[in-house]
């Protein structure tokens, strides 16, 4: 089959043509920001803070901090942070890879009390992946705290949870359903709860998760307990629901125009054949050296066939989707971070908040269905700053996607060079 597809295929360069909630409670307004149409500045009188020193954060959470090797706060750190500190409601967005997760971990740890060995933190991911890595990122950050975690997420025992939580843990993150189980059965108390945080609120607020996370602030929370919602996109209608759950928030919205990511580099290869995605991916292998890329379908039917189509031609790589058994899905991962596999294959699993250093390319084999995962996606690659290319590969309906795409977030998706040398992939 492949090479009866291949016969009559172009290469690369060919055919590119483009042609209800506890309100979770009243709280101080540190200051607030304009709403997302309303201009590019991130609020009226922002408070910066260029240093953590600054922040008058306890002395074991900054030690936490610096030996993570945190030495200067990014910029939705250096205004999210202190808010937070200061225990207020809070709407964040800001661009993927640019340390949100160090936002609302330095953020919500600064409020919590070692001494209290019950969960004052609840911080809920769409993933067990992500919600894994932030695990790992709290652990860290609130070691000299002697802060205690547990990662509640499907596919680990119920009872070793159960057991953990009676030991005495300060932070819970999860997934919306472990969550939900957790504290309908009454074996995640939030009497001492101080924060909830949503990552990647946007999916939370309007996905398959929305009933789930409705009935997790439906729980009994203290009214002193604060919400924090964080996400790269913030869709006027999630902002819409947000405001349901949040008090008198502190709001650091972004306009669409600077949403997209800057230093990735975008680029597309219009193809007049869904069937010529291949070759034309191959060809591009051919002629871009890479450390590690992420390929990205839309479902896991189309990943599993790539990825035995590519393995065909001799390339070492991986696939990963979530109907995947928990177990292997870790492993494949654990595979991508540590180098060992330099070519995943994945669907909108692993769009949001996976930070893997070393990913210099993202190639969207397909355009996302959701026209926010696009800023998701691409966002893997030029995590902090880095250098990063988006490759593009599109047919039919895809070129008026991306036109969208494009003009939602006013940005520049340019035709595929000749020469793939200046891409700098």
């Amino acid at each position: 089959m492949l090479s009866e597809e291949s016969q009559d295929s172009p290469k690369v360069h060919e055919s590119p043509k483009v042609n209800e909630s506890p309100k979770v409670h009243e709280s101080p307004k540190v200051y607030e920001s304009p709403k997302v149409h309303e201009s590019p500045k991130v609020h009226d009188s922002p408070t910066v803070y260029e240093s953590f020193d600054e922040m008058k954060l306890d002395d074991n959470l900054v030690r936490g901090i610096y030996s993570y090797g945190f030495e200067k706060p990014s910029k939705i750190q250096q205004i999210a942070i202190v808010p937070m500190s200061k225990h207020t409601d809070i709407l964040a967005q800001s661009q993927s890879g640019t340390g949100k997760t160090g936002a609302f971990t330095i953020g919500s740890l600064s409020v919590v009390n070692p001494n209290i060995k019950s969960p004052q933190i609840l911080i809920i991911c769409p993933t067990r992946e992500l919600s894994q890595q932030t695990t790992n990122v709290v652990t860290s950050l609130g070691h000299y705290m002697n802060v205690k975690v547990l990662s509640a997420t499907g596919g680990n025992r119920l009872q070793n949870d159960i057991s953990t939580l009676r030991s005495g843990v300060q932070c819970v993150v999860g997934t919306p359903g472990r969550i939900f189980d957790l504290i309908r059965r009454g074996d995640l108390s939030v009497e001492h709860m101080k924060y909830v945080i949503l990552d990647e609120a946007d999916q939370m607020l309007e996905d398959l998760f929305s009933d789930q996370i409705k009935a997790i602030l439906d729980s009994n929370f203290p009214t002193s307990t604060r919400l924090a919602l964080f996400s790269a996109t913030m869709p006027p209608n999630v902002i819409e629901i947000a405001e349901n759950y949040l008090n008198n928030p502190v709001r650091i919205l972004l306009p669409p125009d600077e949403v997209t990511l800057k230093g990735i580099k975008q680029y597309y290869v219009e193809l007049e054949r869904e069937d010529w995605k291949l070759p034309v991916l191959l060809d591009l292998y051919q002629q871009i050296a890479v450390n590690q890329a992420l390929i990205y379908v839309n479902k896991r039917q189309k990943a599993e066939w790539l990825a035995k189509q590519l393995s065909s031609h001799g390339f070492t790589l991986e696939y990963i989707h979530g109907e995947m058994e928990v177990g292997e899905r870790k492993k494949r991962m654990d595979d991508f971070r540590s180098g060992s596999v330099r070519v995943l294959i994945s669907t909108d699993l692993l769009a949001r908040g996976i930070d893997v250093q070393q990913v210099s390319l993202v190639v969207n084999y397909e355009l996302p269905t959701q026209r926010e995962n696009y800023v998701h996606r691409i966002g893997r690659s030029g995590r902090y700053g880095k250098k990063g290319v988006a490759i593009n590969l599109i047919s039919g309906d895809e070129k008026n996607m991306l036109k969208d795409i494009e003009k939602h977030y006013s940005t520049t998706v340019d035709e595929l060079p000749e020469n793939l040398d200046v891409i700098g992939a």
